[in-house]
């Protein structure tokens, strides 16, 4: 019987180092795919608790105001985006949610005031600056409007850069 040759055979470390570096792909790659879907999750869980503490004060301003149908009972701020830069999705979600804390003074006013109010509202947040991810945003109103109970604003953030602020 005939033994073939020693130097026909890969080297027992070479057939390891292909071996490990399989390894090593393949964790790179579940870990990719791993914190893609878990960031997607995290965005989503931020959305919904930002709409259930919203509909909380919808349902408690419903509830409070259900007997006067000329107050506003309800605030949707609807956010617009820039062509230039456009921003994050849990970026806007919290500045959403920033802009909904200052305008809760809103709710309960009458509907017939709204001209002083929206002067008021204008003044207030008309270039406004919040600060999300330690990064500042602008907020510019663009629209108000009531109906049957229902304030909506649309607004545009625009990310404010240090040099411009004069910092």
């Amino acid at each position: 019987m005939r033994v073939p040759p020693a130097h026909r055979f890969r080297p027992f470390y070479q057939v390891a180092s292909i071996f490990v570096l399989g390894m090593v792909v393949g964790s790179i790659v579940y870990n990719s795919v791993y914190h893609a879907a878990y960031n997607k999750l995290w965005e989503t869980n931020q959305g919904q608790q930002i709409q259930i503490a919203q509909y909380k004060k919808d349902i408690d301003s419903l509830k409070k105001y259900n007997k006067q149908s000329t107050v506003i009972k309800e605030i949707k701020i609807r956010s617009e985006q820039n062509d230039r830069v456009p921003l994050d999705p849990v970026i806007i979600k919290e500045l959403v949610r920033l802009m909904s804390d200052d305008l809760a003074a809103l709710r309960g006013r009458n509907v017939f005031d709204i001209d002083a109010d929206s002067k008021l509202t204008r003044s207030l947040l008309s270039d406004k600056i919040y600060t999300v991810r330690e990064k500042d945003y602008k907020v510019q109103i663009r629209t108000m409007l009531v109906m049957e109970g229902v304030l909506q604003i649309w607004v545009s953030f625009d990310h404010v850069d240090a040099k411009s602020t004069g910092s």
